[in-house]
């Protein structure tokens, strides 16, 4: 989009008192049209609805807001700027009522409209839910879907990091400007996914963090998704905002359970109470969601994506384990591997039927 036609859209997105919804009853008015509405008089833009306040913006908007969008976007290639009106707009997003009316990217792009689905939960996860976020992300990335998750520490992190550890693709919905990195602490891993994959956002360049932001962006990250996973979450979970979106969407909704006392575990059970889909293993996603996909449809067996993609470091693992059953441990040892390694390697390797657990706590080759 040029630079003429991309004023009139940062202008009405900045407009006091416009939120999405009115944005797109505007643009999908009959009578008029996002890039004529600086065209028209200040009475007229008041007869259209917009107050005295409203109209004067549109009319004049700041120079400097305009100026700004367009130095990033002439930054780096990588910089782009998508609205309602684009074709390459994702058309899953724009299916709900109140899609942002323009969406800020930093990397490809095209991925928007890829099959997603959203990996969201706790950012106070426990180890065993890092692992799984790791290892459903990992897995369902190398059956084709893009995994799309805020960057949050804790459960978003480990999914985006599950992804690209698959080389699959990851989008990162954030809560801030395109031009904001946050949590500081995710600041290489936001550099690689967009490397790999995508960053997006709905708010304008230089947003800070503000508190309101977070859920607001949890729509968009339900709504780019055929289904979102709720992997850990308290009762009082941002990821229940996510999950309720995807319900207000049509979407499906699926949940790990967990142990009755662990608290992170309290919101995912909830949720399967409510409707959403039990699962224990990634490839009862794949089965349930593969009629929504054509291309899915002749990959029923994951498996073999994954075996295929099974680098050196799981190879020399299961010549670790051998076909005796082994402790995690003894694994440690043998590798060199930390435990927390261990763990996430292992639940990849058993997900894909490479090893199967024994009694004890203990692994074995298949």
């Amino acid at each position: 989009m040029n630079k003429d036609d991309l004023a009139p859209y940062l202008a009405l997105e900045a407009c006091p008192g416009i939120g999405p919804r009115h944005f797109r009853r505007i643009s999908e008015a009959d009578d008029t049209s996002i890039n004529g509405l600086s065209r028209l008089t200040k009475h007229e833009l008041q007869e259209l609805g917009f107050n005295a306040e409203q109209a004067q913006f549109l009319r004049q908007p700041p120079s400097a807001l305009i100026d700004s969008v367009e130095q990033w976007l002439a930054t780096d290639s990588s910089h782009h700027i998508l609205t309602l009106d684009d074709e390459d707009y994702p058309p899953l997003l724009r299916q709900i009522r109140d899609a942002p009316p323009i969406l800020y990217t930093l990397g490809n792009y095209k991925l928007l409209s890829d099959p997603q689905i959203a990996i969201v939960g706790s950012r106070n996860c426990t180890p065993g839910g890092a692992s799984n976020a790791e290892a459903f992300a990992a897995y369902l990335a190398g059956a084709g879907l893009t995994i799309t998750s805020g960057m949050a520490l804790g459960i978003d992190k480990h999914a985006h990091q599950g992804a690209l550890r698959a080389d699959g693709k990851t989008i990162a919905v954030i809560g801030t400007g395109i031009d904001r990195i946050y949590p500081s602490r995710n600041r290489q891993l936001a550099y690689d996914i967009a490397e790999h994959g995508l960053i997006v956002s709905e708010f304008p360049l230089g947003t800070t963090p503000i508190p309101a932001n977070f859920p607001r962006r949890n729509r968009i990250i339900s709504g780019l998704s055929l289904a979102t996973l709720v992997v850990e979450a308290t009762q009082k979970s941002g990821s229940l905002i996510t999950a309720q979106h995807c319900v207000e969407q049509g979407r499906e909704v699926f949940a790990i359970p967990g142990s009755i006392h662990n608290p992170q575990a309290k919101g995912c059970h909830q949720l399967i109470r409510q409707g959403a889909k039990l699962v224990d293993q990634a490839a009862d996603i794949i089965d349930d969601i593969a009629s929504l996909l054509g291309y899915l449809a002749e990959q029923t067996n994951v498996e073999q994506p994954q075996q295929q993609e099974l680098d050196a470091e799981y190879q020399q693992l299961l010549q670790h384990i051998g076909y005796d059953p082994v402790s995690i441990d003894t694994l440690a040892e043998r590798s060199g591997l930390t435990i927390d390694q261990l763990s996430s390697m292992l639940l990849i390797l058993e997900l894909n039927d490479h090893i199967q657990p024994a009694p004890g706590g203990l692994y074995s080759r298949c």
